[in-house]
């Protein structure tokens, strides 16, 4: 997966980092936090209980605008880390079929 490598200054990613701060403040980001659900895992939350979360990481090469940025638990937010959408799926396939395996297993 290293072909989804981008180049960024330290400029830049103060730059979206800042943009990241004041959407974090706007009307918009308080409405989706306040539907209380998890992108990645469909869960509800207390909306103190979920992070911004940008689909695209600002380190690779991502924006901090609003179709980027998604409300995620702090756990899926954890997991998922810098990894892409693509890699993102490819993690979760992987841990399913790692649990199918104990499961089948057990039996």
């Amino acid at each position: 997966m290293d072909n989804f490598l981008i180049e960024l200054t330290e400029e830049e990613i103060k730059r979206e980092r800042h943009k990241s701060r004041e959407l974090r403040r706007s009307r918009w980001w308080k409405n989706r936090l306040a539907q209380g659900i998890c992108y990645y895992c469909g869960k509800r939350f207390p909306p103190d209980e979920l992070t911004m979360d940008h689909v695209v990481p600002v380190t690779r090469g991502g924006k901090a605008s609003r179709n980027n940025v998604v409300p995620a638990c702090k756990e899926c937010n954890s997991k998922k880390k810098y990894l892409l959408p693509m890699e993102w799926e490819e993690f979760l396939s992987r841990t399913a079929s790692s649990e199918e395996e104990k499961n089948d297993t057990k039996i």
